[in-house]
């Protein structure tokens, strides 16, 4: 009597191959490959921040220079000149974007990572067991996602004090049940498929199903949604700041950049300007990574 094979689910080691694949595969979407040389050139600017920005970020040198303004104090830049001009209170605004972006791309995808985690493992569970599990998870879940976030943000951060850390908790705190319910759906989906019944059947352990058989298989819309929810980190960080409640000074935060000179922004342009578009740029490039990776998901 003949016997069908099953088809395991990949194992973590495929998972991530896969993973690393679809950014291989970016090259082939315009798009994509647009959003990951945005993503690129910020992360390079992060790394190379000492090399990149022309002066010290917190170094008061001439207050409200507009671009092109030369530098008065000789030898504090590795330029003759304001390139992106000055802040209020005389700080080089390029210099400052550079290290903001180092800021930016540290503690944005830190915070992500930890939502994801909790978010995944909540997810599992409650897709997984079903039942009271996932009756309690999903109603803590969605009396959580029943706040505003903004205000949630807020009340959570004007509680404990702003702080990288504290920044990490809310967004964690926040955003984690938004990941959990995309997780949950997957789940109850792959729960069912033969890969896991034949899991079931070899006596493996729930949590190694779960993490060997069902997460491997959900990685497709994850990849692309941890795109996207990188770019709303960056927003919530950025909103955080232009509210006072972002990074605590004076290490450079764009955000922070915006609210210190947000009265100014009429007759002095380029202190709001550059920093915004500092912000939208690299949101700009994880969207459009996310559209990218969508596109080469659904050629698949």
């Amino acid at each position: 009597m003949a016997t069908t094979a099953t088809v395991p689910a990949p194992g973590f080691g495929s998972a991530l191959w896969n993973a690393v694949r679809s950014f291989a595969l970016l090259r082939e979407s315009v798009v994509g490959m647009a959003g990951t040389a945005l993503v690129l050139f910020w992360a390079i600017m992060a790394l190379g921040a000492p090399l990149f920005a022309p002066c010290d970020p917190n170094a008061t040198l001439q207050a409200f220079a507009k671009p092109g303004t030369p530098i008065p104090v000789a030898g504090a830049c590795w330029t003759d000149t304001f390139i992106l001009g000055a802040d209020n209170i005389g700080r080089d605004i390029l210099s400052r974007i550079v290290w903001g972006a180092r800021t930016v791309l540290t503690w944005a995808p830190i915070a992500a990572i930890c939502a994801y985690v909790v978010g995944i493992v909540l997810g599992l569970a409650a897709g997984y067991y079903r039942g009271w599990i996932d009756d309690v998870l999903s109603g803590v879940a969605n009396i959580i996602l029943a706040f505003p976030v903004l205000v949630l943000y807020i009340l959570i951060i004007a509680t404990i004090g702003a702080s990288p850390l504290n920044i990490v908790f809310a967004v964690t705190f926040a955003t984690g049940p938004l990941v959990m319910r995309i997780v949950r759906g997957l789940v109850l989906d792959l729960r069912n498929r033969e890969y896991v019944a034949a899991a079931e059947t070899r006596g493996e352990t729930a949590w190694r199903i779960m993490l060997v058989e069902i997460l491997p298989n959900a990685r497709g819309p994850l990849i692309v949604d941890g795109c996207l929810r990188l770019g709303y980190v960056i927003i919530t960080i950025g909103v955080l700041g232009f509210l006072g409640l972002g990074l605590p000074p004076p290490d450079p935060d764009w955000g922070g950049m915006i609210n210190e000179t947000r009265q100014m922004a009429l007759a002095f342009p380029h202190m709001t300007v550059y920093p915004c578009l500092a912000i939208s740029s690299l949101i700009l490039g994880f969207n459009l990574m996310a559209d990218g990776l969508r596109e080469i998901s659904l050629r698949d």
